[in-house]
């Protein structure tokens, strides 16, 4: 039985315990928000087993009761790139805030780089199939089988969530011609081209019941993908990415009865007006299913700067309905981003999820927060940099021009200090 189908048994397994420790919730919230489709736990038996003797996947639970997680994407491509660099990513990603990642491999041996992130990867792991399938072959040579062929290896394998645009259709792709930019969604253009050629149906929407039977086997969770998201302002909250939302809505219905984890990928290019409402659709079209947003990016004309541009959607996104953040690095829309500016990404993103569930009040979001203020009135650096997220940047920019014993900072000097000062009319006015 998958997770699904024992939390609505009224299971609580090991992996609902362990989330709800990492939560600090109940282990019957976990259940039941679990058992509502509300929360998804990307937990493939085989990574839960370890991989080959390789490390064993420790349980993340994504949903709106709890914190907000934070995804970042690696893979190797044509160009650039190798699995040592990518385990690389890996490890840099987790330390600085990831929850998951997926892989987006399109270049070297794919299953090889696969097999090595998923051995070392403690996270959930996703993969986009579509990717491994058109390696050797035209997707319009894509066949069935093909589909069918590689989503079973990949659960093998031990993948935990598979992003599966099966809800871009025929009838979706004259709307998506009136756009600016058309379909940006890698998985998504293959799909239009594939049905293009041979006028036919979309074969992943076809094939969704054999497809689900496979992710019920090894309990794979969908991310049902966003083949017609927007990848620019002007083509935002269009009827093309609606369209296919409903899509999604039915597909998530229809994963649940078959007893298979399921949540929905959403927009990338927003105005920042128009989050709110996007977030509200997707949860009364998809039934409360989790949120993973894509940014979104809220402006287009700072590339090389979209880590921070998309982490101001993400914020509002995570307050708004979304429930995981699939970050943004500086490299978006030039280039494979190297492992500096995977942590630059999940930095950015990290501090969009965290100021999300401090607005929220998610019980304990802001102890952390309180306590770094208590060190900085107390003039506790070293407690500062030891509650600080990234503890080692801080530490080397105040050394930059004052010993950690100073009780002061380089903006203010001594004598100006502001803290210091606001300490000395405390102590008048006990005295008064």
């Amino acid at each position: 039985m998958t997770q699904l189908q024992q939390a609505r048994a009224g299971v609580i397994t090991p992996e609902m315990s362990r989330v709800a420790q990492r939560e600090r919730q109940s282990p019957e919230t976990i259940r039941d928000e679990l058992a509502a489709g509300r929360l998804v736990i990307p937990a493939n038996r085989v990574h839960l087993a370890g991989v080959g003797g390789g490390v064993r996947l420790d349980p993340c639970g994504i949903g709106r009761a709890l914190t907000t997680k934070i995804n970042a994407n690696l893979g190797a491509s044509p160009l650039s790139s190798c699995k040592d660099l990518e385990l690389t990513k890996l490890r840099w990603a987790v330390q600085y805030g990831a929850d998951a990642v997926m892989d987006l491999s399109t270049g070297g041996n794919l299953d090889e780089i696969r097999e090595h992130l998923i051995a070392h990867a403690a996270v959930p792991l996703g993969t986009v199939p579509i990717y491994s399938m058109i390696v050797n072959k035209p997707v319009e040579e894509l066949t069935c089988d093909d589909i069918l062929r590689t989503i079973e290896a990949q659960a093998a394998q031990g993948v935990d969530f598979f992003t599966l645009h099966a809800g871009i259709l025929r009838a979706h792709l004259p709307l998506a011609n009136r756009r600016k930019l058309g379909i940006v969604s890698r998985g998504g253009s293959l799909l239009a081209k594939w049905m293009t050629v041979h006028r036919r149906e979309n074969p992943i929407y076809e094939m969704f019941d054999e497809i689900s039977a496979i992710l019920r086997e090894y309990d794979v969770a969908y991310s049902l993908g966003d083949g017609l998201r927007p990848g620019c302002l002007a083509d935002a909250s269009d009827d093309a990415q609606f369209a296919e939302l409903d899509t999604l809505g039915e597909l998530v219905q229809r994963a649940r009865e078959a007893g298979v984890q399921a949540m929905v990928e959403g927009p990338g290019h927003i105005p920042f007006d128009q989050i709110e409402m996007n977030m509200k659709r997707q949860q009364q079209a998809c039934d409360g299913a989790p949120f993973y947003v894509l940014g979104p990016v809220v402006t287009d004309m700072f590339p090389g700067y979209d880590h921070i541009t998309s982490a101001i959607g993400a914020t509002a996104a995570a307050y708004w309905g979304a429930s995981f953040l699939c970050y943004v690095t500086p490299a978006e829309h030039l280039g494979l981003p190297t492992p500096e500016e995977v942590k630059q990404g999940c930095i950015a993103y990290k501090i969009a999820a965290h100021s999300a569930d401090v607005a929220r009040r998610l019980p304990g979001a802001r102890d952390r927060d309180d306590a770094i203020s208590d060190a900085r009135a107390a003039f506790d650096w070293k407690k500062q940099f030891e509650l600080a997220f990234d503890g080692e940047t801080a530490r080397t920019l105040r050394r930059r021009d004052l010993a950690d014993d100073e009780e002061y900072c380089s903006m203010c000097g001594r004598e100006w200090c502001a803290v210091r000062i606001s300490k000395e009319v405390k102590a008048a006015a006990k005295e008064l």
